[in-house]
C-alpha cells in the first residue's frame, strides 16, 4: 500500500488535477468567469499531470502558465514552467480490489476491514447487548422491553416503558421472547392517548375513537392507537382536538384516521424535491410497518389522499396571508394564493413613484418592461377520469391555474372558430392543432404563461388544452395572466409561433368578456420568438422576432417555461390518472414550490449574472469599436441612421436582412424543377427512372453524397492516417467507408451523370437536370465565398488589435471547402457542356477559380472593400447592444426585487392586526406566523 504521507500528497495533486480539468471546460465553454475585472488581467493556473515512469513508480508533475483575461476570448501563454516533480511507487496500487470504483482511503479501508467489523456489531444489535441483566433500573420487574425511536438501545420493564411513552404513542417497541424481538404494540400495552387535556390531567369522561380503532400515519409508520377524545362540558369538537395535538383528520365524522403534521409536511417537501407519488409514500410507510405481508396494516390509502390535498390547500391559504383575512378564505381573489416574481415590475410594490410618466426614452425601451413566455406543454395530458363534479378543485383560481368553469363555458362557445393557418414555415402546432389525437383524453396537454426572465410561473395563467395548442387557449391564458398586470406598459411577449399568433389577436380580443380586454394601443408591445425555436422560422420571421436584434431586451432568450416543465414533467405520470380537481391543486402546489424556490436562489442567481454580463459588455464594445475603425466614416454614419430609424419604427427597411442574393439558388432550382415534372405528370409524361424518385430527387440525391461531410470527413482522415496508420484510425476509416457506401447502396438505380464516361448514353431528361443543380450550386456557393472572404479580411485587418487565431484558422477552412466546391461543381457543368452542346456563354459568369489570386475580397480605389451589404448586416448584429441592455435590466431587477420584498415584509406586519381572532392564544399565533 501507499504509505499515509505519500498517499496525502497522491491526492493533493489529483485534486489539483480534476480543479484544473473543471476549470480548463469552464472556459471552453465560454462560461461565467466570477473574478472582479481588475484582478483578471493575469491570473497563474496550476497545471497537473500524472504518467508512470521507467522505474514503474508514479510521477506527478506540476507546471505553472499564465492565462490573459477573458479565456473565452484569448489563447493561453505560450510559457510554461515545471515547479516541482514527485514520484510515488506506482506497482503498489495494483494491491487495490479490483472492483473498487472509489479512490477515497476511507471506502478503502472499510472494504478491507470495516465489512467485518460493522457486520458482527449489526448482528449484536439484534440481541439484547450489554442490556441482560435479570432487574430493570427501577428494580421491579426484568428489562424486556425495547424502544427502536427512543435513544439507545436500552431494555425496560412493562411498568417504565408504559411511563416514559405515556405522551410518545407513536413509538415502535419490541419485546424480548427469551430467544428473539418482536414486534408489541404500545396500544397492547395499555397506552392510550387522551386528547383534550394537558400532560398529567385526567379527563372525567373519556370517549373511545370509533370502534376503539384509531389508526395514525406517520412518516415512518403506520400506527394503530388506543385514542380517547374529551367529553367533558367544556370540551372541543373531536376535529379540534386532533389538530391541537398536531393530528389531521381524515374525516368530519366517526373518526378513524389521522396524520401527523411531520408526516404530511414530509411528503409535501419528499413530492416537490424527487416527485414521489402519494401511492408510494403509503407503501413506504406500510413497509416500514411490515415488511413481510403478514401483519398488514389496515388500508388508509384513500384518506391519506384526502389528507394530502387537504393539507397542501390549507397550507397554501395560510402562506398566502389568507387566514389573517377579515372575511377569511371565501375572499380570497384570483391568483392571490401564487408565489409572485419579486424582479418583475409590480405596480405599487417594486417600481418607483412616477414610474408611468418616466421619459419615453427610458420607459419604453425596456427598464420597466414586463417579460412573457408563452408555451404548452403535451406531457401533461389528463386521461378522461372522474370529472368536477365527483372531485371539485379545492382552488377556485386562486393559484395558477384559471377558474375551469368560466374557462370550459368560454372554450366550449368558441368551438366553431376555425385555426387559421400558418403562412412561415409547417408549424404543425398551428396547423395541426384541431386535429391532435385526443381519445381517452379530457386534456391533451396544459398551456402557460410565464416570466420569461425569471422563469416563474404567474398566477391564473396556466389551463389545460382540450385540442392541442389552440389560439383560443393561448388567447385566455395571455389574457387571463394580464389581469395581475393591467398597469404594466411595456410588454415583450416570446412564443414558439409568435409570428403567427400574434397576427390577429386583438381582433380576437373583442370575442372576449370585457374585463380580459387589454388597453393595447396605449401600451409598447412586442413579439418575438425564442432563441431556440427560431432558426426553425422563415428568414424574414428570423431577423423580425429576434431577441439578438429588438431593442430593449437585453440577453433574454425567452425559453424560460421549456426550463420549468424540465422540472414538473416527472409529476405528469401521477397526476395524468388523478381527478380533475386533484390534478390542478396538485400542479398548483408544486408551480408554488417552483416559484419559492427560484425566490430563495435569487441572490446567487443575480450575482453570477451581473458579474458575467459586466464581463460581456465590455469585451462586446471593444470589438464593436475595432470593427468600426475598419470601416468608412461615411458608410457607418448612414447605417448608424438605418439600424436608428428601424429601432424606432420597425416599419421599415429591416437593416439586419442581408438583401445582396445571387441570380440562381439551389432551393430554387429544385422547387422549379419539382413543379415541371408535376406538369409532366399530369400530362401523362412520367419521366422517372424508378417509381418512388423522379428524376430531379435522383439527381439532388448524388450531388448530396459526392459533397456530403462524410464523404469529405474521410478523405480527410485518410490524409491524417497516411501509410502507417494505427489500429484505432484504421477502424474509423473503415467505419466511414462503411457509412458512405450505404448512402450509396440506396441510390444505386442512378448515377451523377456528370461522372459517367462520355460513352455512357444517358437521358436528356438526367443531364439537363444535373446541369441546372449544378449552376445553382456554383452560384450559391460563390456567394457564400463572397461572405467568408470579407470576414476573412477583416480579421486579418485587425488580426493583431483583437483577433483570435482560430478564427482566422476556421475562415480560411472554410474558403478551402467553399473553393474545393465550386471547382468541382465547375467541372462537372464543363463536362455536362460538351453532352448538351451548350456555348461557352455560362463560362462568362463562372469562371475558372485560381484560390490564390481570385479567393480575395474586391476593393474600390480608396481600398474600401466592395460587397459593403455583407457588412452593413454584420456591423449591425455587432452594433446591437444586447449585453449594455442586460446589465441595466439587472440592476433594475436587483432593485426591484429589494423594494418587493420590503413592501412584502411591510404587508405582513398589517396581517397580523388585521383580523379579530376568537381567542388570546389564536391570535398570539397570527401575529407569530406573520
Amino acid at each position: 500500500m501507499v504509505g499515509g504521507q505519500k498517499w496525502r500528497a497522491l491526492k493533493h495533486y489529483q485534486r489539483d488535477f480534476y480543479a484544473h480539468s473543471a476549470a480548463a471546460s469552464k472556459a471552453v465553454k465560454n462560461d461565467t468567469n466570477d473574478a472582479p475585472q481588475h484582478t483578471r488581467d493575469l491570473q497563474q493556473c496550476k497545471h497537473s499531470s500524472f504518467e508512470a515512469g521507467q522505474s514503474g513508480r508514479l510521477n506527478v508533475s506540476s507546471t505553472y502558465y499564465t492565462v490573459p483575461n477573458s479565456p473565452g476570448k484569448h489563447c493561453c501563454g505560450d510559457s510554461e514552467v515545471p515547479l516541482e516533480t514527485t514520484e510515488f511507487d506506482f506497482t503498489t496500487l495494483n494491491d487495490f480490489p479490483n472492483n473498487l470504483q472509489n479512490d477515497t482511503p476511507e471506502f478503502v479501508e472499510f472494504a478491507k476491514q470495516g465489512t467485518v467489523v460493522q457486520g458482527e456489531e449489526f448482528l449484536r444489535l439484534e440481541g439484547r447487548g450489554d442490556y441482560s441483566q435479570d432487574l430493570c433500573v427501577c428494580g421491579e420487574e426484568a428489562p424486556i422491553y425495547r424502544c427502536q425511536d427512543c435513544y439507545g438501545p436500552e431494555l425496560f420493564c412493562h411498568l417504565c416503558v408504559v411511563r416514559i411513552h405515556e405522551r410518545q404513542p407513536l413509538h415502535k417497541i419490541k419485546r424480548w421472547d427469551g430467544i428473539s424481538f418482536h414486534d408489541i404494540t404500545l396500544k397492547s400495552m395499555g397506552i392510550r392517548l387522551q386528547l383534550g387535556h394537558t400532560s398529567h390531567s385526567c379527563c372525567n369522561n373519556p370517549l373511545p375513537a370509533f370502534s376503539d380503532n384509531f389508526i395514525i400515519i406517520d412518516y415512518n409508520s403506520i400506527y394503530e392507537v388506543g385514542l380517547d377524545f374529551c367529553g367533558c362540558a367544556s370540551a372541543q369538537p373531536h376535529i379540534i382536538q386532533l389538530l391541537r395535538v398536531r393530528l389531521f383528520p381524515a374525516t368530519t365524522v366517526d373518526l378513524k384516521t389521522a396524520a401527523t403534521f411531520r408526516a404530511l409536511e414530509y411528503f409535501q417537501i419528499l413530492s416537490f424535491e424527487s416527485k414521489a407519488s402519494a401511492y408510494k409514500f403509503y407503501k413506504t410507510a406500510a413497509c416500514l410497518t411490515d415488511n413481510t405481508g403478514i401483519h398488514v396494516p389496515k388500508d388508509r390509502y384513500e384518506a391519506m389522499l384526502r389528507m394530502m390535498r387537504e393539507w397542501r390547500f390549507i397550507k397554501q391559504m395560510q402562506r398566502a396571508g389568507q387566514g389573517h383575512h377579515p372575511k377569511g378564505i371565501a375572499a380570497t381573489e384570483p391568483g392571490a394564493c401564487a408565489v409572485l416574481c419579486p424582479a418583475c415590475p409590480h405596480a405599487g410594490k417594486n417600481l418607483p413613484d412616477g414610474w408611468d410618466s418616466a421619459p419615453s426614452e427610458i420607459r419604453s425601451r425596456f427598464l420597466y418592461a414586463l417579460f412573457l413566455g408563452i408555451n404548452a406543454n403535451f406531457r401533461l395530458a389528463h386521461h378522461n377520469i372522474s370529472s368536477d363534479i365527483v372531485d371539485p378543485g379545492l382552488n377556485q383560481g386562486y393559484a395558477f391555474f384559471v377558474e375551469e368553469q368560466a374557462y370550459e363555458s368560454f372554450i366550449g362557445s368558441q368551438e366553431r372558430a376555425v385555426q387559421e393557418m400558418s403562412s412561415c414555415s409547417s408549424h404543425d402546432v398551428v396547423n395541426l392543432a384541431d386535429t391532435r389525437v385526443s381519445h381517452g383524453l379530457v386534456a391533451t396537454g396544459a398551456g402557460t404563461v410565464d416570466c420569461a426572465r425569471h422563469n416563474f410561473k404567474r398566477p391564473c395563467s396556466v389551463g389545460d388544452l382540450q385540442k392541442g395548442e389552440r389560439y383560443i387557449n393561448m388567447d385566455y391564458l395571455f389574457f387571463s395572466s394580464m389581469r395581475s398586470s393591467a398597469d404594466v406598459l411595456v410588454l415583450n411577449i416570446s412564443y414558439d409561433i409568435a409570428c403567427q399568433w400574434s397576427k390577429h389577436i386583438w381582433t380576437r380580443m373583442s370575442t372576449f368578456p370585457h374585463q380580459y380586454h387589454i388597453q393595447h394601443h396605449e401600451k409598447s408591445i412586442t413579439f418575438l420568438v425564442p432563441k431556440f425555436h427560431l432558426p426553425a422560422h422563415v428568414a424574414k420571421c428570423q431577423t423580425s422576432f429576434s431577441f439578438n436584434f429588438i431593442k430593449g431586451v437585453g440577453r433574454t432568450d425567452g425559453e424560460a417555461p421549456e426550463c420549468g416543465w424540465a422540472d414538473i414533467n416527472p409529476i405528469a405520470t401521477s397526476t395524468r390518472e388523478m381527478g380533475p380537481g386533484s390534478r390542478r391543486d396538485t400542479l398548483d402546489d408544486h408551480f408554488n414550490d417552483w416559484n419559492w424556490k427560484k425566490i430563495c436562489a435569487m441572490g446567487s442567481i443575480f450575482h453570477r449574472k451581473y458579474n458575467f454580463a459586466l464581463i460581456e459588455v465590455q469585451e462586446r464594445v471593444d470589438d464593436l469599436n475595432d470593427f468600426e475603425a475598419s470601416l468608412a466614416t461615411d458608410e457607418l454614419a448612414k447605417w448608424r441612421k438605418d439600424v436608428e430609424e428601424w429601432e424606432a419604427n420597425r416599419s421599415r427597411p429591416n437593416p439586419f436582412e442581408g438583401r445582396a442574393t445571387t441570380t440562381m439558388t439551389q432551393a430554387a432550382v429544385r422547387l422549379a424543377l419539382s413543379m415541371a415534372e408535376a406538369t409532366e405528370i399530369e400530362r401523362g409524361n412520367n419521366m422517372s427512372l424508378h417509381n418512388d424518385i423522379s428524376s430531379s430527387v435522383l439527381i439532388s440525391s448524388g450531388i448530396r453524397i459526392g459533397g456530403s461531410t462524410v464523404a469529405r470527413r474521410l478523405e480527410f482522415d485518410a490524409k491524417v492516417a497516411g501509410q502507417h496508420a494505427t489500429d484505432a484510425q484504421k477502424g474509423k476509416l473503415i467505419q466511414r467507408v462503411n457509412a458512405l457506401r450505404r448512402r450509396i447502396d440506396t441510390w444505386a438505380q442512378g448515377a451523377v451523370v456528370s461522372s459517367l464516361p462520355h460513352r455512357v448514353l444517358c437521358d436528356d431528361h438526367l443531364l439537363k437536370h444535373e446541369w441546372e443543380l449544378r449552376e445553382a450550386q456554383a452560384y450559391d456557393t460563390l456567394n457564400d465565398l463572397r461572405t467568408v472572404l470579407n470576414l476573412r479580411y477583416h480579421l486579418y485587418k485587425y488580426k493583431d488589435t483583437f483577433i483570435r487565431g482560430q478564427i482566422i484558422n476556421n475562415a480560411e477552412h472554410r474558403i478551402d471547402a467553399l473553393s474545393l466546391k465550386y471547382t468541382t461543381s465547375r467541372g462537372a457543368l464543363l463536362k455536362l457542356a460538351s453532352r448538351l452542346g451548350k456555348n461557352d456563354d455560362w463560362e462568362r459568369s463562372l469562371k475558372p477559380l485560381d484560390k490564390q489570386k481570385d479567393a480575395v475580397p474586391l476593393k474600390h480605389d480608396d481600398g474600401r472593400m466592395v460587397g459593403q451589404q455583407t457588412l452593413h448586416v454584420e456591423w449591425c448584429k455587432a452594433r446591437a447592444h444586447r449585453w449594455e441592455e442586460e446589465v441595466q435590466l439587472l440592476w433594475e431587477e436587483m432593485r426591484r426585487v429589494i423594494a418587493f420584498l420590503d413592501w412584502h415584509a411591510g404587508w405582513w406586519d398589517m396581517q397580523g392586526i388585521q383580523c379579530a381572532f376568537g381567542s388570546l392564544q389564536a391570535r398570539e399565533g397570527a401575529l407569530a406566523y406573520a
